[in-house]
């Protein structure tokens, strides 16, 4: 079974928009998928990341959260809200491909005389 996590701490805000501070405006992502059911050569679950980012819709603030009361939650939110749920099913669909692919790769490199 594959496992996704996300890591969405890495934001940039401006600091300062319509009266208010540290207006988050792009999230930096990074979805890693990992399956705990098969381990490499060296014993660690085979694993694959995607790296992304997106642009924040602040013209309506109304809804505002201070920079202080953010979690990994309430971004991992917004991340998927303005992706959409396809899009994200997608980057999990090809984050389970890459994994597949180290565990049954479909080509080898073989060098001559080894």
């Amino acid at each position: 079974m594959i496992n996704f996590e996300w890591n969405v701490s890495d934001c940039e805000v401006y600091p300062n928009k319509d009266g208010l501070s540290d207006v988050v405006h792009k999230v930096h992502y990074k979805l890693t998928g990992i399956d705990d059911s098969h381990q490499d050569p060296d014993g660690k679950n085979y694993s694959a990341t995607s790296i992304g980012r997106v642009y924040l819709d602040t013209s309506d603030l109304s809804n505002f959260i201070p920079w202080s009361e953010l979690t990994p939650a309430i971004v991992e939110g917004w991340v998927e809200n303005n992706m959409g749920s396809e899009n994200v099913l997608q980057i999990k669909s090809d984050i389970e491909s890459n994994i597949n692919e180290k565990i049954n790769p479909s080509s080898v490199e073989k060098q001559l005389g080894t």
